[in-house]
């Protein structure tokens, strides 16, 4: 039986989470649920530019890249193709602005851009991940049959580019990124005790009845809907927490120590030239790159340099099984380096599956749960807040009261589970000052005023 001081004491808590993540979480819920419907909403704006009708062949994809050229000033770099798939999708062509300390050595030597042979020869850079096109670049999409441009895009004018600001930042910048952290956060400590005042003694009590009414309805369909949502609401905050700032960063370290880092992409690749020093054509690499992985959207990266080698890697995240990186030779075709799903960690493999869950990537049944999840916890937050209303109304205050002999009572695992969290979670601490200050006022002001 649960000690009654100590129930109150984690209702206390429950509240507390709650006034600190309500804002944060109405935000990301209703952000959260325009963003599911980013296929949708994609599609309807940029059919046009994605999708063509069907001819006899291909053009060459060296053709395609040139006449994509012609869209973008002169200076523009040559970032990424992510060429037709399937039969009646476009070429994607990404071009970006010159960086600005080319600009400055263009001027300095006439509008010619000066770059040492070492330069020109040194291997690539450490290969990052690649998670889409820079929000600076522009987006050239090209009939593949006949090569007609279809249209130019700047990646961070597209919908699906402004609704994930919105979501993440409010159209902030990434320094306001702290604020859907801070809702993941205490939405965390709200599940935690809600599950715990819920579960296991009074979870028999909550098959609906029509003899529900009033208060005791709003509490028992809040703790019925947010029992029946748990499971889906750790996965969607845990997977929204993995890239967070500050979380994202010690969730980082875990899996490092645990040795589950994903397997990194060597940069120490080099291709070797031949005796006509003539690199493949574009148009080859892709297909050597086609025959290895299939009918699978990718991104192309070119080569920095004489020496550097082509990358490829997959874009689509509606099928995380067909997730890939690979290198090739740019003059030989050679693959140099491969590897897939299976090559993956643990850890790797369900951030490669949970990641796109929580985006709602991976079809109408994704889509349909989110959609769920999010009017579910619009309903917790307002049922939440209307029991507290008639607790007010009813003169009970605004939560229960607490004294140093509840916080005394609070149980061991769910201490360690606090501690374990404000390491996990560091945006935490703050808010725990802030309530720890307040309940030490309140506890001393109320002892004061009953001696």
């Amino acid at each position: 039986m649960v000690n009654f001081s100590r129930n109150q004491l984690i209702w206390r808590i429950h509240f507390w989470a709650a006034l600190l993540a309500t804002p944060f979480v109405l935000m990301a819920v209703l952000t959260g649920l325009l963003y599911v419907f980013n296929p949708q909403i994609e599609k309807f704006l940029y059919g046009e530019l994605e999708h063509v009708s069907i001819e006899s062949a291909y053009a060459s994809l060296d053709q395609a890249v040139d006449v994509a050229k012609t869209q973008v000033p002169p200076d523009w770099r040559l970032y990424a193709i992510s060429p037709s798939s399937l039969s009646g999708e476009s070429h994607q062509v990404v071009f970006v602005p010159p960086k600005p300390s080319q600009k400055n050595e263009e001027s300095r030597h006439g509008g010619h851009a000066m770059h040492s042979q070492t330069n020109m020869e040194s291997p690539q850079p450490f290969l990052r991940s690649l998670f889409g096109f820079p929000k600076n670049s522009k987006i050239v999409y090209v009939n593949p049959y006949n090569l007609q441009i279809l249209g130019v895009i700047e990646q961070q004018q597209r919908f699906s580019y402004w609704s994930k600001k919105l979501h993440s930042t409010l159209l902030q910048s990434d320094a306001w990124r702290w604020l859907i952290e801070w809702g993941a956060t205490w939405l965390w400590i709200m599940l935690i005790t809600g599950v715990v005042l819920a579960w296991p003694q009074r979870v028999r009590d909550l098959r609906p009845d029509k003899s529900w009414s009033g208060r005791v309805a709003w509490r028992k369909w809040h703790a019925l809907l947010g029992l029946t949502f748990s499971l889906l609401s750790l996965a969607i905050i845990t997977t929204g927490l993995t890239w967070s700032q500050y979380t994202g960063q010690q969730i980082r370290y875990l899996r490092d120590a645990a040795g589950q880092a994903p397997p990194q992409v060597p940069s120490s690749f080099q291709s070797v030239m031949n005796l006509e020093n003539s690199p493949l054509p574009v148009h080859a690499v892709w297909q050597a790159i086609s025959s290895k992985v299939g009918d699978v959207r990718f991104q192309l990266i070119p080569p920095n340099g004489k020496l550097g080698v082509w990358r490829a890697a997959h874009v689509e995240r509606a099928d995380p099984f067909k997730r890939f990186d690979l290198l090739i030779d740019a003059y030989s075709g050679e693959i140099l380096f491969f590897s897939t799903w299976k090559d993956q960690t643990l850890f790797g493999q369900a951030t490669a599956i949970g990641i796109p869950f929580h985006r709602g990537d991976l079809g109408w049944w994704n889509q349909a749960l989110l959609v769920l999840f999010g009017l579910g916890m619009l309903f917790s937050v307002i049922s939440g807040w209307m029991m507290v209303f008639k607790r007010y109304r009813r003169a009970l205050g605004l939560m229960p009261q607490a004294d140093w002999g509840s916080w005394r009572q609070l149980p061991i695992p769910l201490i360690a589970t606090g501690l374990v969290m404000l390491w996990l979670m560091p945006l935490m601490i703050y808010g725990v000052a802030i309530i720890l200050v307040i309940e030490i006022m309140a506890i001393y002001l109320r002892s004061r005023s009953l001696s």
